[in-house]
């Protein structure tokens, strides 16, 4: 049984993360090393609490109990949960030297998903102690609002677990969908085409990026793919296209856009950073 989640990383993913499960009823830790970082989360949490309280979408005593539901820590030590949900920088020595940290102090059965969107369960597990409980748990930005959550299996991934995790993803009242481990999983080996072909109507001047976005909408999309990149972040948009590159053998379909690549190098990484092909 699930009581307690822990979420490694508060930054906007995983402060996301750690408010849907402390909304579903979860006691949450949410842990970073950065105290300046997790102050930062603290003030998102109350933030978005009270943009659902001011929505009438929960009351001033459920606003209160959520944000009492999570911890703010930054000692290891103190994360002792049933279930870990990695929300870290995308580098697989990263994800492998937090998870083995977790696993000296807590028991061998703990459950560690990873939240990575462009790397490899498998590689990841294969260096983890116990790796067949270590199962991808891949949400999308914004975590609270997305419903969508894939469960990726990697190689060595317990049935059990990845059966846990599933059934949590429901009890964090998420659409979860079941698939093996592969580059770019599901949604970004589709939706890749979606960012590359549209940056590529502007390098080849065919379109602006607006005409674009606002063609996109007009035909049913909720958000046109800059708009969307500035969402997710260039840097993170960019790192799953070199990633899905490498991965199929540099492949001409999945090069990165020059555009993008240069918007990152200026800093313009969008909402976040105030500039990306839009101004915030």
């Amino acid at each position: 049984m699930i009581n307690t989640i822990c979420v490694i990383g508060a930054g906007t993913m995983g402060s996301g993360i750690a408010q849907v499960a402390a909304q579903n009823g979860f006691y949450t830790l949410l842990f970073d090393i950065n105290s300046e970082v997790l102050d930062k989360a603290k003030l998102s949490l109350q933030k978005n609490l009270l943009y659902l309280f001011d929505k009438q979408k929960i009351t001033a005593a459920e606003k209160e109990n959520i944000f009492n539901r999570i911890k703010f820590i930054n000692d290891t030590n103190d994360c002792i949960a049933d279930v870990f949900i990695e929300a870290i920088v995308e580098k697989v020595a990263a994800k492998v030297a937090i998870f083995n940290q977790l696993a000296e102090i807590n028991h061998s059965e703990v459950i560690f998903a990873t939240n990575t969107s462009s790397l490899s369960v498998s590689d990841i597990q294969a260096k983890v102690i116990h790796p067949q409980r270590v199962v991808g748990m891949h949400f999308f930005n914004p975590a609270p609002v997305m419903k969508l959550v894939e469960v990726v299996k990697g190689n060595q991934t317990a049935y059990e677990a990845a059966q846990t995790v599933y059934e949590l993803c429901k009890q964090l009242n998420k659409t979860p969908v079941l698939c093996k481990d592969a580059p770019g999983f599901i949604v970004n080996r589709v939706a890749r085409h979606y960012y590359l072909e549209a940056m590529k109507l502007v390098e080849q001047g065919i379109a602006s990026f607006e005409t674009v976005d606002e063609i996109m909408e007009a035909t049913g999309f909720k958000m046109g793919p800059f708009k969307l990149m500035d969402l997710i972040g260039m840097d993170v948009n960019l790192a799953v296209s070199q990633s899905m590159y490498n991965a199929f053998d540099k492949a001409e379909r999945f090069t990165p856009s020059a555009i993008q690549i240069d918007k990152v190098a200026k800093g313009e990484l969008g909402k976040k950073t105030g500039k990306g092909f839009y101004q915030y």
